[in-house]
């Protein structure tokens, strides 16, 4: 029984232990994200090393590169924090979530609307960033079309709802739909409209979702109806 009861206690330390190394991993992984991001805003992503990074999120070179993988991988870290929005949920998820529950397709349409709030200003910069790094940067040019595609490969997902129910402009197919969602959730455009000419967000927000509803939906019917 003491034997046991030793073994018990051994082992409860052990997972308090494993634990306490996750969470901090957790802690240390989120502080190196939130620095490797505000560095490469502000000095850009050629000027930003790893070491750099590491020095002020006070971890060690190797760590940065065994949890990330480089540069690139921060990267890619910075953006997938970004699209996960202001929610408890991911922003990804939350979507699917409405696409489930909602039946009418304005409505389904005008609530990705609202999730481009959350998500286009915390991702916009950073895929700006990748978009002007390749310029000069192979890694970044690959980067900004595995990016590209991973968009428009959502917006298909996004654009198949409306396909599937039927509720698709006549002469619209699925591809065109989908490349016409891929272009209204552009940080281009969204750095042009909020960025550039310095729209609020709620009226930039308003203008994606009617714009989707023109150019998706069939036309609503107008006149009396007899």
């Amino acid at each position: 029984m003491l034997w046991t009861e030793s073994r018990c206690h051994v082992n409860t330390t052990r997972t308090y232990d494993a634990s306490g190394r996750r969470a901090q991993a957790r802690r240390s992984r989120t502080e190196v994200v939130s620095t490797a991001r505000r560095l490469f805003l502000a000095s850009g992503y050629s000027a930003t090393t790893v070491a750099a990074v590491a020095a002020e999120a006070g971890v060690s070179v190797e760590t940065v590169y065994k949890t990330f993988g480089g540069k690139p991988g921060l990267v890619r870290a910075i953006r997938d924090e970004a699209l996960t929005g202001a929610g408890p949920e991911p922003a990804e998820r939350r979507s699917d979530e409405l696409q489930a529950t909602e039946t009418d397709p304005s409505a389904i349409i005008r609530g990705w609307a609202r999730l481009t709030l959350e998500v286009s200003p915390r991702v916009t910069p950073i895929l700006l960033l990748v978009r002007d790094a390749g310029v000069t940067d192979p890694e970044m040019a690959l980067l900004r079309a595995e990016m590209d595609h991973a968009r428009l490969k959502r917006m298909t997902h996004n654009a198949t709802t409306l396909a599937s129910r039927g509720h698709l402009r006549e002469g619209l197919s699925l591809e065109r739909a989908a490349e016409v969602m891929w272009t209204y959730s552009s940080p281009e455009l969204f750095d042009l409209l909020v960025g550039t000419l310095g729209w609020p967000l709620e009226q930039y927000g308003d203008f994606v979702a009617d714009a989707l509803v023109a150019a998706l939906l069939p036309p609503s019917p107008t006149g009396p109806i007899l």
